[in-house]
Parts: C-alpha cells; sequence; structure tokens
C-alpha cells in the first residue's frame, strides 16, 4: 500500500510539472504583446505604432520578459514553491494574496455544489433501485434526463432572469463574508449551487441506481435476508456501500473539476472567486496569474484523484494495492 501511495504520489508531482510547462509555454507563444497592454493601460484608443519601444523595453525589464524563455520558467516555479507568485502586470496585486482572497469564495461554491448533489443525487439512485419500475423510478429519471439535458450555465441564467422579471431578485454586487452576515452569505451562494450540482447530480442517481441493482442480486444480499438481518440494515449497511464504488469515482471528478468549472457561475452570479479572476487575467494576458491558476488546480486535480483511489481501499476490503 506504501509503495502504491508513493508511486502515485510521484506520478502526480511529474504531471503537474508537465501541466506547469504547457500552460507556461502557451501563454507565451500565444499572440500579443503584454508589455503593450501594459503601456496602453486599458485604453484601446491608444496607437500601438505611437508607443515608445524604450518603454516597452523597460516595461518587459520590470516584468521579467527579458529573461530567456527556461530561466523565466524555472524562477516561476521557485516562486511557486516559496509562495512567491510574483505580482500581476496589470494591477500590481500579489498574486498569492489574491488568490487567498478570492479562494474561499469559490472553495465555498465548490462545497455547496457538492454537498446539495451528493445529498440529493445518492438518495434519488437508492430510490429509483428499491422502486424499480414504480412511478417513483419513472420521475426520478425524468428529471434526472431534464438535468442532464440543460447545461448549468442556462439555467443559471434562467434563475437571475426569472427572479427579476417575477420576484424582483437579483444576485447581490458585493460580497458578504459568512462571518459578516451569515444568512446572507449563505443566499448568495444557494441559487449557483444549485445550478452546478444540477448537473452533476443526475448523473450521481443514474449512476447509483445502476449500481445498486445489480448489488441487490447479489448472494450475499439474499444470505443477509436470509439471516433475518432488517430491511433498512441490508440496504444501507451492505448494499450501499459495496453499490458506492463507481459513484466516488464521480464524486472524486467532480471534486476536482467543480473548482476550475466555476469560473462560469462566479461571472453569472458576481462572486469575486477565482474564476472571475481567471477569465480577466486571461483577457489581460496576465502570465503570474494565469499560470498560478493553473497549477494550484492541477494540483488539486491529482491530490483528489489519489484521495478517490485510496477510498477504494476503505469502501472495499477486497481491494489491495501492492
Amino acid at each position: 500500500m506504501q509503495t502504491y501511495v508513493l508511486r502515485r504520489m510521484l506520478l502526480g508531482l511529474i504531471t503537474v510539472a508537465l501541466v506547469s510547462v504547457i500552460i507556461f509555454v502557451f501563454l507565451r507563444v500565444a499572440p500579443g504583446d503584454v508589455a503593450l497592454i501594459v503601456a496602453m493601460q486599458g485604453d484601446d484608443t491608444i496607437d500601438p505604432n505611437m508607443i515608445d519601444p524604450l518603454l516597452l523595453e523597460t516595461i518587459r525589464e520590470e516584468l521579467g520578459l527579458h529573461y530567456s524563455l527556461p530561466e523565466q520558467y524555472l524562477r516561476w516555479m521557485g516562486g511557486m514553491l516559496t509562495l512567491d507568485w510574483g505580482t500581476s502586470f496589470y494591477t500590481g496585486a500579489i498574486v498569492y494574496e489574491e488568490f487567498l482572497k478570492r479562494a474561499p469564495v469559490t472553495l465555498q461554491l465548490a462545497i455547496s455544489t457538492i454537498t446539495i448533489s451528493v445529498l440529493l443525487g445518492i438518495p434519488a439512485g437508492v430510490i429509483m433501485a428499491l422502486r424499480q419500475d414504480t412511478w417513483a423510478d419513472y420521475v426520478v429519471r425524468l428529471v434526472s434526463l431534464v438535468g442532464l439535458s440543460i447545461p448549468s450555465f442556462w439555467i443559471g441564467t434562467l434563475m437571475i432572469v426569472v427572479g427579476m422579471l417575477y420576484f424582483e431578485w437579483s444576485p447581490r454586487l458585493e460580497y458578504i463574508a459568512p462571518w459578516d452576515d451569515f444568512s446572507a452569505n449563505m443566499s448568495m451562494f444557494f441559487f449557483p449551487a444549485i445550478a452546478t450540482a444540477s448537473v452533476s447530480m443526475p448523473t450521481k442517481a443514474r449512476m447509483m441506481r445502476s449500481t445498486m441493482l445489480e448489488v441487490l442480486r447479489q448472494d450475499y444480499i439474499r444470505t443477509a435476508h436470509a439471516k433475518g438481518l432488517r430491511y433498512l440494515v441490508v440496504v444501507w449497511r451492505h448494499a450501499v456501500k459495496n453499490a458506492m464504488l463507481p459513484v466516488i469515482t464521480i464524486i472524486g471528478i467532480q471534486i476536482a473539476f467543480v473548482v476550475g468549472g466555476s469560473v462560469i457561475m462566479e461571472t453569472i452570479f458576481q462572486l469575486p472567486g477565482m474564476g472571475t479572476l481567471l477569465i480577466r487575467s486571461m483577457n489581460q494576458r496576465d502570465y503570474e496569474v494565469v499560470q498560478s491558476f493553473v497549477a494550484v488546480v492541477s494540483t488539486w486535480i491529482v491530490f483528489t484523484n489519489l484521495m478517490v483511489d485510496l477510498a477504494y481501499a476503505w469502501l472495499d476490503p477486497r481491494i489491495r494495492f501492492d
């Protein structure tokens, strides 16, 4: 088991390193000049040909763009390891401090989404399996199909439109921390979490239904019933636990990608998280912010995948990693 964990951690580090190289190179070869963007200061009326070349060269030196690409990459990686992520080319803000300020917003949205999808999706799948081919099964399956067919950004947009037209409600433009006003903070995240979970929840429900139907037909389930165990004990202690293995994979994938997928919802509902920062930084070709964000997300994905694999061994003792 220890060998397996160490091997997976090593592969994860290699994956993160390769992703960092890819995003570093892609940002550098993309068309456009960061020094020119900084010099224009967002004013599109300025003629780029009229900007002094000496000014552009000075800006490149201040931003560290005059170094060779390998040296720029090594300087950036060294800063990432020492939590010196540089400063924003456009705003001058310290990237690490900006990340610490915005990460709690994205994590709160991610945790809310995962909690809602798990608490609703897994019981829905169990109900569909236990009430197979009944009205409850058909209703939940229909709702799941609708959720899978509608993109989350459309649901989020529809929530805002309906709220403004019929309930005189719109998302708050100013972020409220939970320690300042807990109820107002929860109301800010409720609708974006529902919109995001509406896509992932049906996947868990349908997968849980499929695996539960398979597990309920196994011999050990019939043996548990024959021993006189209570129905709920057989279902939740034996059937649900063994049926959770494929669902754990889906949950792990959602945990891994929900942070990166929060970009759309944060933009729609005006949440000051990492997603909105990424969109703004990509438009401004802000290297330091974009590459740091991608490095953090890729590390999060690798770590989550490792946790999913270890959860397999805990849920099913028959699984052993050598």
